[in-house]
């Protein structure tokens, strides 16, 4: 919190303004839940990030809501209005209501007691300002309820409007609570800061803090890490994260800022395709300068599905080398061996590359590009005509001649670009057979 004088409805607790008309508040889904949590005359509100996103008209994309009722009465309220209830988190206060597709996660008001790094020992309480303090940034410790009416406890719409990421209270207490939230500081940052700079005291303790890295699961820095990716223009904050010290402890192998900042910039507003679209994998990827092996041990630090670190392996230390004056025969043989998703990842990371290369591309290299892009669009997979069953019918017997004569066969198809049928590569197969 600042040291200047609060104004006079922060300090009473009164609400300082009042949202605009919410379609997601009026959905006969959410008020199905407020009406069901208030039955007992609870007073129950909005929190976190549906109301923040909702000041800055941003989409909303959880919808989160607080209550002083303890999650045992809140269970009993959901049941006895017919709404179906998941204790996901009883332990610490929150319950998930289910209506059709829609998931309300309802939290009771809580004050630490005791922490223990990321962990603490909880009371319920009915203290809104309270339970607020416990948020990490002030534009996450904003409420509104169901009229609308928004309550500021520290000064959170200010900080927002003057893109200000601020901690409430001590920012290295609160680092100290949950090392997380130093990754959180920055991955906010990105999406909710702006350029002119970041609070000096919360920067200096995630400098002091950063060793604590550490000591979070490769998941948890994962989420941050890949949610930051996903921000307008990650480059600037991971170069701040990089010159504090931070990514030393995280991603050493991050080094190509440069290719990153390109990457985003066409996938967000350079190329206007529908199938380019921000990927979090694809930009770790162009940031990262390594081989095939330190791929697979970033994917591994940051317990990556197996799905994701193959793609981070085959980005950052591909097989083939794309360029634009590739001629069509060889791009669809290079479709074929990666596939369309791959070749379009490694098509768009060199371009990046290429673009931080040279001042102003050609209108024509341009056209190039896009035309890699265009052919992997229309591109659909193709087999070879024939198998290891046509031989054996042939009369080759079992074995390694079998796979040398298909792979003899393929190479002269693929040269031919795929357009001899079957009855063409049966005819080849023969005249290898017979010579």
């Amino acid at each position: 919190m600042s040291g200047r004088e609060r104004p006079w409805h922060l300090r009473s607790g009164e609400p300082i303004g009042l949202l605009g008309p919410q379609d997601w508040m009026d959905a006969s889904e959410t008020r199905a839940v407020l009406g069901a949590l208030a039955a007992d005359g609870a007073e129950v509100r909005f929190v976190g990030g549906c109301v923040r996103d909702a000041i800055l008209r941003r989409p909303i994309k959880d919808i989160d809501i607080a209550t002083p009722d303890p999650p045992q009465r809140v269970l009993a309220l959901l049941d006895e209005a017919g709404i179906h209830a998941i204790p996901t988190g009883i332990a610490h206060g929150t319950v998930t209501a289910v209506i059709g597709k829609a998931h309300y996660e309802i939290t009771t008001l809580r004050v630490d007691v005791e922490t223990f790094g990321r962990h603490a020992r909880i009371a319920y309480t009915d203290d809104w300002r309270l339970d607020a303090s416990r948020r990490d940034f002030t534009m996450n410790a904003l409420s509104a309820d169901p009229e609308g009416r928004i309550y500021d406890p520290f000064d959170g719409i200010a900080d927002l409007g003057a893109g200000r990421v601020r901690f409430v209270g001590d920012p290295q207490q609160r680092i100290e609570e949950d090392a997380l939230r130093l990754l959180r500081f920055f991955r906010f940052h990105a999406h909710y800061g702006r350029r002119t700079g970041m609070d000096a005291r919360a920067l200096a303790a995630c400098r002091r803090m950063a060793p604590r890295l550490a000591t979070l699961s490769g998941e948890r820095v994962a989420g941050e890490v890949l949610r930051l990716l996903l921000a307008d223009d990650p480059a600037s904050v991971l170069l701040i994260m990089q010159g504090q010290g931070i990514l030393a402890h995280l991603l050493p192998e991050a080094r190509d800022f440069g290719r990153l900042r390109v990457l985003a910039w066409l996938e967000a507003r350079g190329l206007a395709r529908a199938e380019v679209r921000p990927d979090a994998i694809r930009r770790l990827a162009a940031m990262l300068e390594t081989d095939r092996a330190g791929a697979e041990a970033v994917g591994e630090r940051l317990k990556l599905s197996g799905a994701q670190t193959a793609r981070l392996v085959a980005m950052a230390g591909p097989r083939v080398t794309l360029s634009a004056d590739l001629d069509d025969a060889a791009i669809r043989r290079t479709l074929r061996r990666l596939g369309a998703d791959c070749f379009r990842d490694l098509a768009l990371l060199a371009w990046a590359a290429r673009r931080t290369e040279i001042t102003r591309p050609s209108a024509a290299e341009t056209a190039e590009w896009s035309r890699l892009l265009d052919i992997a669009l229309a591109w659909r997979p193709v087999e070879l005509p024939v198998k290891g069953r046509d031989l054996l019918a042939m009369g080759v017997p079992h074995g390694p001649e079998i796979g040398r004569l298909l792979a003899e066969v393929e190479s002269w198809w693929e040269e031919r670009d795929y357009r001899p049928g079957r009855d063409d590569c049966l005819a080849e197969l023969r005249r290898r057979l017979a010579g």
